[in-house]
């Protein structure tokens, strides 16, 4: 009599269990991984923004207008990263005396960012919230 081949019923279920444990620890931790890259990425463009503005202050003596391209704008273009994840919004006030400026990333409803706060960088170097700095 030959002995039988391949796997019992019971093997292939203790294998199944085993990759489910796995996967119920592993794509949390993914997950999260992916939202600190994500908002490392939003940062890194915050701080791009930030340069480039003090630099456009430097040749113009204003704040420009926008981060977008035009007259009195920033041309910058916010990476697909950052976009897919983040509404950007730059607004400057050359009036005030010292002119100033912020930039204010808010997550995307549907995003793997939703729910998560709202980042701003201002002309003065604050960033808020400082727990996600």
């Amino acid at each position: 009599m030959r002995p039988p081949r391949g796997f019992s019923l019971m093997e292939l279920l203790i294998a199944m269990v085993i990759v489910g444990v796995l996967a119920a620890i592993a794509i949390p931790s993914y997950l999260a991984y992916a939202q600190r890259a994500n908002q490392s990425a939003a940062q890194q463009f915050m701080l791009d923004v930030a340069s480039r503005a003090e630099q456009y202050r430097l040749d113009a003596r204003d704040y420009p207008d926008d981060i977008g391209t035009g007259t009195n704008e920033l041309d910058v273009t916010v990476p697909d990263d950052v976009s897919s994840n983040y509404s950007v919004s730059f607004s400057s006030n050359n009036a005030a005396t010292p002119p100033t400026y912020t930039i204010t990333l808010t997550p995307k409803s549907g995003s793997t960012q939703d729910g998560e706060p709202t980042l701003t960088l201002d002309s003065a170097g604050n960033k808020t919230p400082a727990a996600e700095w």
